[in-house]
């Protein structure tokens, strides 16, 4: 099969014919419909992700069909699938608490296993993969399994955001703009920051209640001014120390932070306001992943027509164009996100 394969950090990933991968019995092999670029990818192509390697083939977006099924599959040949990032084990205390997205035992493929910068993907554990509605196209599709079931999450797992509360988003990357138009459709109203002023204009001509340009000044007051004392719920979907913290200065007493976004390598360590926190009552929550039992919650909202998650897509890409995307993350990005839908060109 044609994959788009790491062989040297910072540098464009090697178009290579590799070998079809063997299916699990516990798993199928789908071939792969559509597959996001994230900045988590970015993560491990420029060796900050420690599991990261050389070698690796990245790619954890993704959907497809199943061609081959394992004699201990769920699944069978020819169903549409969407799978989350995290594979749970199923039978560990994490798993049977409901909390797959913790599972000790989970599989990674994209980061430690293949992933889906490729024509065809393993994928194991196959009782956390989902049925892909017909009403959502694979392109759109491909983005649920990471940034999507991310920030649903996020907002409903972890911050339990009620309708009529203030919710900030810091960074409208493919995180942070999910949980924007997530939030919106769960009845809040968002202030969206970025220093990106297009990316804030997209995001108020698709329904954003306010934006603040983090290069204006003060982030965390202006928001309190505009929300008249604070955001009810704040999420940081960038993972960098000055967000983190303009986060959570910018909530209300009893506010509630979530941290969507991943710090790794030089960011994994961070000096935080504290006294913020302790003044404020503040709860403090991390967040990675979706428990898998969450899918139906997520995809009824999005066959209702509750959210809109097209937006979300900015351009369709083919696998030869990875690369690109991957390097523009090294700077401010545009609106949107690539999906890559083309594994032949």
């Amino acid at each position: 099969m044609r994959a788009a394969v790491l062989r040297e950090y910072n540098a464009d990933l090697s178009l290579e014919e590799v070998t079809d991968p063997t299916c699990p019995e516990d798993g199928v092999v789908l071939e792969v419909m559509a597959c996001g670029v994230c900045r988590s990818d970015w993560h491990g192509w420029v060796g900050e992700h420690p599991r990261v390697k050389p070698g690796q083939i990245p790619g954890h977006e993704y959907c497809g069909t199943v061609v081959e099924a394992g004699a201990r599959a769920k699944f069978a040949i020819g169903d549409r699938l969407v799978a989350p990032f995290i594979l749970a084990c199923g039978a560990c205390p994490s798993c049977q608490s409901g909390h797959q997205n913790t599972c000790p035992n989970q599989r990674l493929p994209g980061f430690i296993e293949p992933g889906a910068f490729a024509q065809y993907i393993a994928v194991p554990f196959d009782h956390n993969l989902a049925i892909l509605p017909d009403t959502l196209s694979p392109t759109v599709a491909a983005g649920l399994g990471c940034r999507v079931t991310t920030a649903w999450h996020a907002l409903t797992g972890r911050a339990a955001v009620q309708a009529g509360e203030w919710v900030a988003v810091h960074g409208t990357g493919g995180v942070g703009l999910s949980a924007f138009l997530l939030a919106k459709a769960l009845g809040a109203r968002v202030v969206v920051v970025d220093i990106v002023e297009e990316k804030l204009t997209h995001a108020l001509s698709l329904g954003a209640d306010a934006a603040v340009n983090a290069l204006a000044g003060d982030t965390a007051l202006a928001i309190r001014e505009i929300t008249g004392g604070g955001a009810h719920v704040s999420i940081e979907a960038l993972g960098i120390e000055a967000t983190t913290n303009a986060s959570i200065e910018c909530l209300r007493p009893l506010g509630r932070h979530v941290q969507v976004g991943m710090p790794v390598g030089h960011t994994a360590k961070m000096q935080i306001n504290m006294n913020a926190v302790y003044m404020g009552n503040l709860a403090l929550f991390g967040t990675r992943g979706m428990p898998s039992w969450r899918y139906p919650s997520l995809l009824s909202l999005i066959e209702s027509g509750a959210v809109d998650m097209t937006p979300l897509v900015a351009r369709e890409i083919p696998l030869s164009s990875a690369s690109d995307e991957l390097r523009a993350f090294n700077g401010p990005t545009a609106p949107g996100v690539a999906v890559i839908t083309d594994f032949t060109a």
